[in-house]
């Protein structure tokens, strides 16, 4: 497998991407049109109107794909390098799946201010930012401040994204052990980018019984190991327990939603949560229980974020249709009541759930234009 993975990356020569020109330039009347002298009328009309850029240039359509390489969900902070691979996956998805122009870009590992002020300088390249694997807390600044700086749509995938894919599949998956998803007990396990976006979706879509745990062991109001953000959404919980552990806070759980490391969630475990219960195991590239542990244990509704088991919970399913209808219905902001439309629909796409499939598969026909359509009527 890593042969191959490797050969991938590097036979066609380094990447996966490449720069695809529209039109063949062949005579010097081409060259013309597409370069000095026809290129300055284009410029006189975006410099007396700006809108004209988005028209003429392909900045209207394209997006960066942003890391800084501190937090690559199973990796860790791996630095700005190695990150660009993940951030270059991300733009070959985009083209495959909805047809959107994007580029990989690193960032040193500067400070917030910097970073906002670095994209806003380069954004008149851009109709978007994506941002990706930036570690917590420093993504729910830079993702506040940039919005506040730039005239583009920014979107951070291990929140909006994750959140979004959780929620849909949570949705049926709670049909399946005839349990309403408003009365479920949560646990969080891992409560970075990923796993603060999600409770705080999921809160948002009225389950307020959600206990969050993380490496200090669970998160309360006033615990200073943890930051405000944490701190802040572990007041909105109906859970005011203090559990030290996770395996003091796993009893009687309807649900265990794991966004951290592989192997933290064992089968005895499983065993103390309440009946029929649900377990998404998130992690890559190893998840936080086996399968097939979790099967023996007793689990028949489980979801990873891996494409080697059924129902892969991964925001794969999301970001290219969703920048995709951003793009095209000029919204700026992914908003919670945006990301809950967005997660019902991908829910209806799956009129049967079943153990199996529960969650629509990223190749299913027709995801990124469910995420679209909904994106255009909710902007009605």
């Amino acid at each position: 497998m890593e042969d191959e993975v490797l050969k991938m990356h590097s036979s066609k020569g380094p990447g996966v991407l490449d720069v695809k020109a529209k039109y063949d330039v062949k005579t010097k009347e081409q060259l013309g049109k597409v370069y000095t002298p026809g290129v300055a009328e284009i410029a006189k009309l975006i410099a007396k109107d700006l809108k004209n850029k988005d028209k003429y240039t392909m900045s209207g359509k394209l997006i960066a794909v942003v890391t800084d390489g501190t937090a690559v969900l199973g990796l860790g902070d791996i630095g700005q390098a190695g990150g660009l691979p993940i951030v270059e996956g991300k733009a070959l998805l985009y083209k495959n799946f909805a047809d959107v122009d994007a580029i990989p870009l690193a960032l040193n590992q500067v400070s917030v201010d910097e970073m906002v002020e670095t994209l806003k300088n380069i954004s008149t390249s851009f109709a978007g930012f994506h941002l990706e694997d930036i570690k917590a807390p420093r993504c729910f600044e830079l993702e506040e401040k940039l919005t506040n700086v730039v005239d583009v749509p920014v979107y951070h995938d291990d929140q909006e994204g994750t959140a979004i894919v959780v929620l849909a599949a949570l949705l049926n998956a709670s049909k399946l052990v005839n349990k309403d998803i408003k009365n479920l007990s949560v646990l969080v396990n891992g409560v970075g980018a990923s796993g603060y976006a999600t409770a705080k979706l999921l809160m948002e879509a009225g389950i307020d019984k959600i206990t969050l745990i993380d490496k200090e062991g669970q998160i309360t109001s006033n615990n200073s190991k943890y930051n405000k953000y944490q701190c802040d959404l572990a007041c909105k919980s109906s859970i005011k327990t203090n559990y030290g552990t996770l395996d003091q806070a796993i009893e009687n759980q309807d649900v265990f939603i794991g966004l951290s490391v592989g192997d933290v969630l064992t089968s005895n475990q499983v065993k103390k949560m309440a009946d029929n219960p649900i377990i998404f195991a998130l992690a890559n590239p190893k998840p936080e229980i086996d399968p097939k542990i979790a099967a023996q244990a007793g689990v028949k509704i489980i979801a990873t974020g891996s494409s080697n088991y059924p129902n892969q919970v991964n925001n794969v399913l999301v970001f290219p249709g969703l920048y995709k209808g951003l793009l095209k219905s000029k919204i700026k902001k992914v908003t919670p009541a945006l990301s809950i439309s967005i997660a019902k629909s991908l829910s209806s796409m799956v009129s049967n759930p079943t153990i199996e499939k529960f969650i629509p598969d990223v190749f299913d026909e027709g995801v990124v234009d469910k995420i679209v359509e909904t994106i255009m009527k909710f902007k009605k």
